[in-house]
């Protein structure tokens, strides 16, 4: 009897195994998903803030809110780096704090959903590279498309500057991915990207005070402004910080390619920004290049 209790337990082991696996990948699935929309929505209540603030001046209230809260959280450990690693911190800042300054810019012109899809172009097109694969060219294609495609809807809301700026975004993203993973392997726990975030503060900072003035520390412009830095920098890391712990990279990356369409809904319902089907379509393939290429690239 006891040896055939003991054959049962043991075939049922890898059954429940699987089966708790299956309920963590469903679980990361989920706060993958809730840090994406978070990040998005509060882009598009920081939109709401423009006219108070400026885009400069709502910029430098979130990530100055996210830098303070991060160095509380983290208290990260300054001493004992060279100089390489604090060259790989400040350049990491600069990247974050670009690629912030440049993203508010765009949505202040263009509406979130069509900013989003072409800031990703960034990340895509450093999948596509690093992967080094014929196949490739496909997804890029697909991408070019889309943006052919979003160009075709309304010329009027996607001005040039507005599209300039996306797309620098979209390269201070792909060099953000880039001094993220040097900085995580110089600084442990999350202390690099604290670090980066004060070094971004110290950047935006003042060309918010240069943009706002004293408008920035009126507690109508305040209190918005921290609500931001929660929703999309707060909450979105720590969401994300338990989902790869769930996940496998490629499947979370994957799941970050939803970000034009996630800015899509949340510009509809906050701000409404409505798009034509030949946008909705660009934004589509967009999210379907940038899915795989990313998959292709962790292959």
């Amino acid at each position: 009897m006891t040896t055939t209790v003991r054959d049962a337990s043991a075939k049922a082991a890898p059954l429940l195994r699987r089966r708790a696996a299956g309920y963590g990948s469903l679980g990361g699935v989920g706060l993958v998903l809730l840090g994406a929309v978070s990040v998005q929505f509060g882009s598009a209540f920081a939109s709401l803030l423009f006219p108070r603030a400026g885009a400069l001046g709502t910029v430098a209230l979130r990530v100055t809110f996210a830098a303070l809260l991060l160095l509380v959280v983290t208290r990260p450990r300054l001493r004992g780096y060279t100089r390489a690693d604090w060259a790989v911190a400040c350049g990491f800042g600069l990247a974050l704090g670009g690629m912030n300054i440049l993203f508010y810019q765009a949505i202040d012109r263009i509406p979130l959903g069509p900013a989003v899809t072409l800031e990703v172009l960034g990340p895509l097109l450093l999948s596509v590279v690093t992967s080094r694969r014929a196949a490739s060219l496909l997804w890029a294609g697909l991408a070019l498309t889309g943006v052919y495609l979003l160009g075709q809807g309304d010329f009027g809301l996607l001005n040039g500057a507005g599209v300039a700026f996306a797309l620098g975004a979209g390269v201070m993203w792909a060099a953000y991915i880039l001094l993220n993973a040097r900085a995580g392997a110089r600084f442990p726990r999350l202390d690099g990207l604290a670090i980066a975030m004060a070094v971004a503060a110290l950047l935006s900072l003042p060309l918010g005070v240069a943009s706002a003035g004293g408008t920035l520390l009126e507690p109508a412009v305040l209190a918005p402004g921290l609500a931001i830095a929660v929703l999309s920098s707060g909450i979105p890391y720590a969401l994300e910080l338990l989902a790869l712990r769930r996940l496998p990279a490629a499947t979370f990356a994957v799941l970050m390619s939803l970000a034009p369409a996630l800015a899509a809904t949340a510009g509809f319902l906050i701000l409404g920004q409505e798009l034509s089907w030949a946008q909705c379509v660009a934004i589509a393939l967009v999210v379907l290049a940038s899915a795989g290429a990313v998959r292709m690239a962790r292959r």
